[in-house]
């Protein structure tokens, strides 16, 4: 557990991590293998309320025992924050709140690019992509933030054993 409202904590190294592509109107997630090594797609959520929605979290990371959550925050090309990224840390510390679980904040700019442009490789027409492109931008945050993890983890051994 983390303490509430404290987000960009370190999130376990073991145990499913939550991804989630933070949006006013739906929500992707994704969920990572125990291990850590691969992210899925899960599903878009459209969003209730915050009653509905605190639900269907709480569901979530119940049935998959979820040990942490990364929120995707769109920061600026510069590096800057947005707007959408204020709003990503703001729902970041609700998740944090009431679930107690440590949640960090990964750079995902692109992702939903990235997403869109998968789908239409896939043969999905575009007017069909807002199911998809959520939960496919959840996925490619999620790993993402898996890789880089694994690869600082990486860096860190080398760096010891020299």
């Amino acid at each position: 557990m983390s303490p509430p409202g404290q987000i960009n904590v370190p999130l376990p190294i073991e145990g499913s991590l939550l991804g989630v592509d933070y949006g006013t109107v739906r929500i992707g997630l994704a969920i990572s293998t125990p291990s850590q090594s691969i992210a899925s797609a899960l599903e878009t959520y459209q969003r209730q309320n915050l009653v509905q929605d605190e639900k269907r979290f709480r569901k979530v990371i119940e049935e998959f025992r979820i040990k942490g959550i990364v929120v995707g925050s769109p920061i600026h090309v510069n590096g800057s924050e947005s707007q959408k990224s204020a709003e990503a840390e703001t729902f970041a510390r609700w998740l944090n709140q009431f679930t107690g679980l440590p949640v960090a904040l990964h750079d995902e700019r692109y992702t939903s690019s990235l997403a869109a442009d998968a789908l239409v490789e896939a043969g999905f027409k575009p007017h069909k992509h807002k199911g998809k492109l959520d939960k496919l931008a959840a996925l490619l945050m999620l790993q993402s933030y898996l890789d880089r993890r694994a690869e600082l983890r990486k860096q860190a051994e080398e760096t010891l054993e020299t």
